[in-house]
Formats: structure tokens, sequence, C-alpha cells
């Protein structure tokens, strides 16, 4: 594979995105242009105007704002009051049975989150066998912001039955791990959990709890858990930004 045309190289996409006939839109220039100064700013850098970006390269101010539309979209950069900076990196959140806690303290940032409710209400027939219910019994539904070093990153919708946790309301502190507290407070392992994850847009009730523009591309994932004994033991949803995270896993052959 030829390196030499792309910048960042191992990694980045051939020959930089340029299509084979070779003309590249204007905008796609810019944002080329814009890449090497965010490299060269570092995170938290200020970048110029979109009126000095404009004049700087040539091209109106509609085509920057385009090229800036995907560099913010894709986590490089972050609105700062009335200015751009440069983002810093995303955060890596392992595809795993650790928590989200976990994850975040390993990358050295301080996790949280923020409770928005926590409900009982009874079963529906969809979720009862995912939660380990019978339908019509109480489950909680558990819902909070996530919090990395106080910046809103994710929404998360924890569903467990009332049974499994029936002091839930009283003893569980919602900033911290749901996790831990059933593994130290209550004596429940996680076994084995199923994930899938998606791309979607946020509701707009969704961005306006996490703090973002409706347009920004989500990762949604779906996990349900069970305990070492394989009985079903919760539903989480929880909706993450695009701009802010990526996920890893380690795979191995099966045997």
């Amino acid at each position: 594979m030829n390196y030499q045309n792309t910048p960042g190289a191992p990694g980045a996409p051939v020959r930089s995105g340029i299509p084979e006939h070779g003309r590249v839109p204007k905008y796609y220039a810019v944002k080329a242009k814009l890449t090497v100064m965010v490299d060269e700013l570092g995170e938290g850098g200020l970048l110029p105007t979109e009126r000095d970006l404009a004049v700087r390269y040539e091209v109106s101010r509609e085509t920057v704002r385009q090229a800036l539309r995907e560099l913010l979209l894709e986590g490089r950069l972050r609105r700062q009051g009335r200015g751009t900076v440069v983002a810093g990196p995303k955060l890596e959140q392992p595809l795993s049975l650790a928590s989200y806690t976990e994850g975040v303290r390993r990358q050295g940032r301080r996790p949280g989150r923020s409770l928005i409710s926590l409900d009982r209400f009874p079963c529906p027939e969809a979720l009862a066998p995912e939660v380990g219910a019978r339908r019509g019994e109480p489950v909680w539904h558990m819902e909070r912001v996530l919090l990395a070093d106080d910046e809103r990153v994710g929404l998360e919708s924890t569903y467990v039955s009332e049974a499994r946790a029936p002091r839930l309301d009283v003893e569980f502190d919602p900033d911290s791990s749901f996790y831990a507290y059933l593994h130290e407070r209550l004596g429940i392992s996680f076994g084995t959990a199923d994930e899938r994850i998606e791309t979607v847009l946020a509701t707009p009730r969704e961005a306006l709890l996490i703090g973002t523009p409706p347009a920004l591309p989500m990762l949604l994932l779906h996990r349900v858990s069970r305990d070492t004994a394989g009985r079903p033991l919760e539903r989480v949803r929880t909706l993450y930004r695009g701009d802010r995270f990526s996920f890893t896993a380690h795979l191995g052959e099966q045997s």
C-alpha cells in the first residue's frame, strides 16, 4: 500500500480520500489543510475565525464551514464559546463486562453520572425475559447522563427487576457504578452479556440531556447481561456521543 500521499499514515484513508478521477472537492481540500493545522495546534488550540480561514485558503465561508462541520462531527474539533478549538482524543470504551466507570478511569479521566430519573413500573412482556421477571412484576428503570471530567458524553438507561435490587432507590448512589453496587452490596457478579451496536441520531430530548446538536451521530449500545449462573440480570441501552467515543475489542480465534 502506498502511504506517500496519506497524512497520518499508516491507518489514514488511502490517498487521503482523493477520488480516482483526481478532482478534489474544495471543502475536502480545505479540510485536509485544517487537519494539518489541528495537529500542529494540539489539544485546546484555538482555530482562526471562519472569515480568516476563508481568506487564507481563498474559498467561500460556506466551504470553510463545511470542512469545519466534518471535523466537528469526527470529534477533531469542538465549540468553545464563540470559537472553535482542537478537541482531545476520543474515549475508548472496551467491549467487555467492565463497566463504564472502569473504562473511563483506565484513560485517566474522572467518570461520573447524573441521575435523570429512577422509576418503578410493571414489567412488559417484551422486557420480562431480559431481566428475569414475569410480566407485571415490578422493574426498575434508571436513566443517567454519563460524564467524563464533568463533560456530558452519553445517556444510559438501565432496567433491572425489583427482586434483584429491592432497595435500589435508597441504597444506591446514582453517581457510582451500578456494577460495583451489585457485586459489593448484593453479591451479584456478571457472567456473560450480549451486545449490539448501531449508529443513530439522538431524539430532541436525548440531545438536550447530552448537550449536543440533534444532527450529531450517536453510537447506540444495547446490552443484555446475565449473572454467573446464567440467569438474566439487566438490560442496558446506552447512547454515546459519536464525536467523543470509540469502541475497542480484543479478538481471538474460536476453538
